[in-house]
């Protein structure tokens, strides 16, 4: 009864220390930020959920746990301000609407509303879609359904401006993104390419036995959604179905973001395609010595290898607070500098790794 009663003391005691710590490092904003979880159905009647970031006035508290992440917010506090600009993230596959809290977290305090849908097939916890044709024309499909609700049925709709919507996409969030702002995938080139590159998302394709990896598939359509006004993409996947003139319909200023030593979306045949392609419409940044997954947001106290792991030597936090801070820059610049008072600068002014 003794070593049974000290291994509950023991496991008690850890559970109070793995607490304490998380909530003294609970992650916070420069300025007060309301969260909101939201559930929705896609097009399809897939069900979806869409984490909501804003500026509050309300207290935040270390209250809302996103993956092994506490976020200190105000949970369903009030909105500060009106006529608020948006901003849609859309993850990469198998991510979560937390992929990008941070990034997140920081534009709710520089004034702006975030939303971030899960992509209902295509996330950590559901994969219920990566085998179908119609992946990708899903995700964008979502995309567009996250925005119908934020503008058209959340609760606190009044607060935001329908005219000054951005989006923020990352890998396979970033190809959504693109198709969203007007650029025409070729997904014909899936195929092709992938029978002679060992790209990573083509072994991924081929684990999940892609119907994308037959020509003939029927892959659902692509369009453009004239609410999004400026679009910001980082370790953009599947840049090699941008060929030619696919990329001549995109209207809107585009910032594009890749890393030094992103093995997994290879630059020539993705950000290089999607730079070119662009030309004078897009605001170019290299990041020396990040990877794939520096592009995630920091990890929390739990910190599996995979998404967590970045190269020897580079700070993914100090990173994290410059591209953030280059993010809010862009979307202010480019017409959606948020009115209320206060609000607009970056919220963090932290040194980063060296960007050109």
């Amino acid at each position: 009864m003794k070593w049974t009663f000290r291994i509950f003391m023991l496991v008690g005691l850890g559970v109070i220390a793995i607490a304490g710590y998380s909530i003294a490092t609970a992650r916070g904003s420069a300025r007060p930020v309301g969260f909101q979880l939201e559930r929705i159905v896609d097009g399809e009647a897939r069900p979806m959920a869409i984490g909501i970031w804003y500026p509050t006035s309300a207290r935040p508290r270390p209250t809302t746990l996103l993956g092994s992440t506490l976020l200190d917010v105000a949970p369903g506090g009030p909105v500060l301000g009106q006529r608020l600009p948006l901003v849609v993230i859309s993850h990469g596959n198998g991510g979560s609407l937390a992929s990008h809290y941070d990034l997140a977290m920081d534009l709710a305090a520089a004034g702006y509303v975030v939303a971030a849908p899960t992509h209902a097939g295509d996330s950590h916890s559901d994969q219920g879609a990566a085998s179908s044709a119609s992946l990708y024309s899903g995700r964008a499909r979502q995309v567009r359904a996250t925005l119908d609700h934020v503008l058209g049925r959340w609760g606190d709709r009044a607060h935001v401006d329908p005219a000054r919507v951005a989006a923020f996409g990352f890998s396979a969030g970033a190809f959504t993104v693109l198709t969203l702002i007007g650029a025409r995938p070729d997904m014909t080139r899936v195929a092709s390419h992938c029978a002679t590159n060992p790209e990573f998302i083509c072994a991924v394709l081929r684990r999940a036995g892609s119907r994308l990896l037959d020509r003939s598939a029927t892959v659902g359509g692509f369009a453009a959604d004239p609410r999004i006004k400026a679009a910001a993409i980082a370790a953009p996947g599947l840049g090699f179905t941008f060929p030619g003139d696919a990329l001549a319909g995109v209207d809107v200023p585009v910032q594009l973001w890749v890393g030094g030593r992103d093995d997994t979306v290879p630059f020539a045949t993705n950000g290089r395609i999607i730079r070119d392609g662009l030309g004078g419409r897009v605001e170019f940044h290299e990041v020396r010595g990040a990877s794939h997954v520096s592009f995630l947001a920091p990890c929390g106290l739990l910190r599996p290898p995979a998404p967590c792991a970045d190269p020897p030597g580079f700070d993914r936090e100090a990173f994290h607070a410059r591209i953030n801070a280059e993010l809010i820059r862009f979307f202010n610049d480019r017409g959606l500098r948020p009115t209320i008072p206060g609000a607009g600068a970056a919220a963090s002014t932290t040194a980063a790794a060296p960007v050109r």
